[in-house]
């Protein structure tokens, strides 16, 4: 059977393109056959990837049968996975996130988590001298998703091994590493086309703490006015996501990819109270912007306390 490779829920540009390049990876190098598919249609700096490499349109699936040979890639949580992923035949889990627990696996597999800022980098480490292989479009697609998950280098989780990666790929591909990067940023932040429910569930994981449970939503862009434009109604929305998705809260993090800080949406008490014992501030009205917070990996869910 074709062994399908996907990522998280909700694909942004890792959870995209780290599917396609290892689905490439197992197709061409290992003679496996392999698919990349979706859980979820792609977000806007994804499809503008997408497009601009010429890749394929993914299949997207709602679920996997009984048995399905699948990779997972980006993530190693079920809640952000088909329902049915213990009952599939899982190969492998590829991931650079905190590990979470709770997969079941029919047979003994490869684990491979690593400290760095982005999926496919560690892609790149596994492959070894295979890499060399890379047609021009791989490559692209590896470079775009580095430069998004380390906000072109601005976020505290990147390592050397993902910037020297990204500037050799760019050399490789005669790209100007800022101009490109702008390019994907523009494309993420236009958002205009979502509703607010579909924003707040866009790039979220699901984090408990303290006997609270919260969808942890992030809106990395170059225009942050734009989104902080429809506060209001964003907040509103909060209330109806949480309780359909059985969360407490929805907290919002409006990430300024420019100025590297974030904006959180203060809609009640228990919002203002998780931000000012998390972040040693004060908040405003419905509002707090924290200066350097960028990364929900690696500073804000670390801190977050009820």
């Amino acid at each position: 059977m074709t062994i399908l490779v996907f990522g998280h829920t909700g694909p942004d540009t890792d959870s995209t393109g780290s599917p396609v390049i290892w689905a490439w990876y197992l197709n061409e190098v290992r003679g496996q056959a392999a698919e990349a598919v979706l859980l979820g249609q792609p977000n806007t700096e994804a499809a503008w990837v997408m497009q601009r490499w010429d890749l394929p349109q993914l299949r997207v699936i709602d679920d996997v049968e009984d048995g399905q040979p699948v990779v997972i890639v980006d993530t190693n949580n079920p809640a952000e996975l088909p329902a049915n992923i213990g009952r599939a035949d899982i190969r492998g889990i590829i991931d650079h996130h905190r590990l979470v627990g709770g997969i079941e696996t029919r047979n003994p597999v490869e684990v491979i988590l690593h400290p760095l800022a982005c999926t496919a980098t560690l892609m790149h480490d596994l492959m070894g001298q295979d890499a060399e292989a890379m047609p021009d479009w791989v490559k692209g697609t590896m470079l775009s998703c580095i430069l998004s998950d380390t906000l072109e280098f601005r976020s505290p989780t990147t390592t050397d091994t993902d910037r020297k990666l990204a500037e050799k790929l760019a050399a490789e591909l005669d790209i100007q590493v800022p101009a490109y990067a702008a390019e994907m940023f523009a494309a993420k932040s236009d958002v205009s086309a979502f509703s607010d429910a579909e924003l707040l569930r866009m790039d979220s994981k699901e984090f408990e703490t303290g006997g609270k449970t919260f969808r942890v939503s992030v809106l990395e862009t170059t225009s942050p006015q734009i989104v902080l434009e429809r506060k209001d109604s964003l907040m509103r929305a909060m209330e109806d996501v949480a309780r359909e998705d059985n969360v407490d809260q929805v907290l919002l993090f409006v990430v300024d990819i420019l100025k590297e800080q974030s904006t959180l949406l203060v809609p009640n008490d228990l919002v203002r109270s998780v931000a000012e014992k998390s972040f040693s501030t004060v908040c405003g009205a419905d509002e707090v912007v924290l200066p350097g917070i960028v990364s929900r990996k690696k500073q804000i869910i670390p801190n977050l306390t009820v």
